[in-house]
């Protein structure tokens, strides 16, 4: 296991989503938007997944999970790659539940309070109606792969 330092920990704290990817039984990679629950320095990394549907089905089969954020303003961006495993409901750490919840919260707040000062008339929240988490991916980290263009960056000193 890679652990990550605090930069990374924060930028993926930040993210409200996150880019998963898998193989499938035929080896081509499946790519989904979930939500990180929590993420530590150990390089430990929880991920909620509200659908047991593809993702579900791909890890059963194959382990192999990468993570991607990027955040476009700032254009840096990672991606994290381990191995997962699959933790039932009813396994779940009750804390990360609440992270996530706590999450779910603010992410619903800002798009009331943005609506409001957007003077939007829009009703729809759809994180409201997400159903409860049936299984979270838990990963361990063994990869970092940095994603901003460092070249880029140095034209600009």
């Amino acid at each position: 296991m890679k652990s990550l330092n605090r930069d990374i920990v924060n930028f993926f704290e930040r993210q409200g989503f996150v880019i998963v990817s898998t193989i499938n039984p035929y080896g081509n990679i499946h790519c989904s938007a979930k939500g990180i629950a929590d993420i530590d320095e150990n390089g430990l990394v929880y991920i909620i997944d509200l659908y047991v549907g593809r993702t579900f089905n791909n890890l059963k089969n194959n382990p192999t999970i990468s993570i991607t954020a990027i955040d476009e303003h700032l254009f840096i961006g990672y991606t994290l790659i381990g191995k997962a495993k699959i933790v039932e409901g009813e396994k779940i750490n009750s804390n990360i539940i609440m992270n996530w919840e706590e999450r779910l919260i603010k992410r619903i707040s800002k798009r009331v309070i943005r609506n409001i000062k957007d003077d939007r008339k829009n009703n729809r929240h759809p994180e409201s109606r997400f159903p409860t988490p049936k299984y979270l991916i838990e990963m361990e980290v063994e990869d970092i792969v940095d994603l901003t263009p460092r070249d880029l960056f140095k034209s600009f000193s």
